[in-house]
């Protein structure tokens, strides 16, 4: 499941961040040293964070935090998990206990993911 951060939380102190753009390469930027991604929403319609946060956790293999920020609505959660993510910042005024429930309805997919790479019948 994805840690759900309140929005307006202060930083965390001594964390390499990565503010990776919608634009940039995610299989060419160089991640040594950096211990957190964060991927940009700008609009519930600009889905391109979901295809960076795949490719940064399946084909470059990083095992840090990948952080969903800017409009991160709760119907999306689910999703963003399946393609990598580890935690996002929440839009202002939504509820995090209402984000958490939409775990609870999907609990299994047939299909692998980025959070387990077994389909249903093998696992």
């Amino acid at each position: 499941m994805i840690r759900l951060i309140a929005h307006g939380t202060p930083a965390e102190p001594d964390v390499n961040v990565l503010v990776l753009a919608n634009d940039a390469d995610a299989l060419a930027v160089p991640l040594d040293g950096v211990d957190r991604i964060e991927l940009q929403f700008p609009k519930f319609t600009d889905g391109r964070a979901f295809s960076q946060a795949r490719l940064l956790r399946q084909r470059r293999g990083f095992e840090g935090d990948i952080r969903a920020t800017g409009d991160v609505g709760i119907d999306q959660l689910v999703q963003m998990h399946r393609t990598g993510f580890s935690s996002a910042v929440l839009k202002e005024g939504k509820d995090p206990a209402d984000a958490e429930r939409q775990f609870a309805r999907f609990p299994s997919f047939y299909q692998g993911d980025a959070a387990g790479t077994q389909p249903l019948f093998r696992r």
